[in-house]
């Protein structure tokens, strides 16, 4: 049992650093619509948002 909370425990680990390189991707790519729009704000949540549905959607059609 000892070798089974071990596998978890790692799976668990990397499930969370994945998770955390897609928010640093996200962010990034938010940043960049941010950048293009000749840094004019009042945008971040619809840059997030883009991001994010550019993200997943790249992943869903990737497992489709």
């Amino acid at each position: 049992t000892l070798q089974h909370r071990t596998a978890s425990f790692s799976a668990a680990k990397s499930d969370e650093g994945s998770l955390a390189l897609t928010e640093e991707i996200m962010r990034l790519r938010a940043y960049r619509f941010f950048e293009d729009r000749g840094h004019e704000h009042g945008h971040d949540l619809e840059d997030w948002l883009r991001a994010k549905a550019e993200i997943f959607g790249k992943n869903l059609a990737t497992a489709a």
